[in-house]
């Protein structure tokens, strides 16, 4: 059951509160039921399609064809949450619309599920139990994602922290790819953090590209996440 805290931006009295091996537990639990659901088995990468119709069961509605120009500059997605009704979601027309933002549609799609998956609940506790959930302002304000945020943004932002990790979490689960992670390192001998740009760094980001269509960014935002690549040289072992 998710852990709730005080919430100090104010949106509401209280917050779901998720680390990071919470959200990846949860991530990979509803879209490999969702997958296995859909197709009887689970293979990657998960297709844009598929990543679609995820959103579509939980939602109002999915509008891949959004003017968001009136959010302001770099929003590429957004979910509206509505008191007592599913929410609505954003997407950016140009990227559905421009082959060449594939990656920058799959991870804005999952992003915003993100939100939808782990946050929508909060406005209708809102209505059905008062001041618990409830901010000063009860603010209805939609989250209005931007490029810089769909994967990075950071923690003191809770909802776009959350939604982001679960970006990744979606995308690229944390057990196939410490699967694919623990194949390459046996393989090539490889007994420690293996550091962002050597070699080893460079092919492992690549594998991840390859294996879960995603963008270098995204992969490599991943990897750093569950601890498979470091800035720094280190004999920390991967499994440790």
């Amino acid at each position: 059951m998710v852990t709730h805290v005080r919430d100090t931006t104010g949106r509401f009295g209280m917050r779901p509160h998720y680390n990071e091996e919470e959200l990846d537990a949860e991530c990979e639990q509803v879209i490999s039921s969702f997958m296995r659901r859909l197709h009887g088995d689970l293979c990657y990468p998960i297709s844009t399609d598929d990543l679609t119709k995820l959103i579509e069961e939980h939602v109002d509605d999915l509008d891949l064809y959004a003017n968001l120009f009136a959010y302001g500059e770099d929003v590429e997605g957004v979910t509206e949450f509505l008191t007592g009704r599913r929410p609505r979601v954003k997407i950016a027309r140009y990227l559905s619309e421009d082959p060449r933002y594939e990656n920058r549609l799959r991870t804005t799609l999952t992003h915003e599920f993100g939100h939808v998956c782990l946050h929508a609940y909060l406005w209708q506790m809102q209505a059905m139990q008062g001041n618990l959930f409830k901010s000063q302002t009860q603010s209805h304000a939609p989250a209005a994602c931007k490029r810089e945020t769909i994967t990075g943004a950071k923690k003191t932002d809770w909802m776009e922290w959350q939604a982001g990790y679960a970006c990744g979490a979606l995308l690229m689960p944390a057990t196939p790819l410490k699967r694919l992670i623990g194949d390459y390192v046996r393989e090539h001998a490889v007994y420690g953090t293996v550091t962002e740009h050597t070699a080893h760094g460079q092919a492992l980001i690549a594998k991840t590209v390859r294996t879960f269509g995603v963008s270098r960014d995204a992969a490599q935002v991943r990897l750093f996440q569950l601890k498979f690549l470091s800035n720094l040289p280190s004999t920390k072992l991967l499994w440790d």
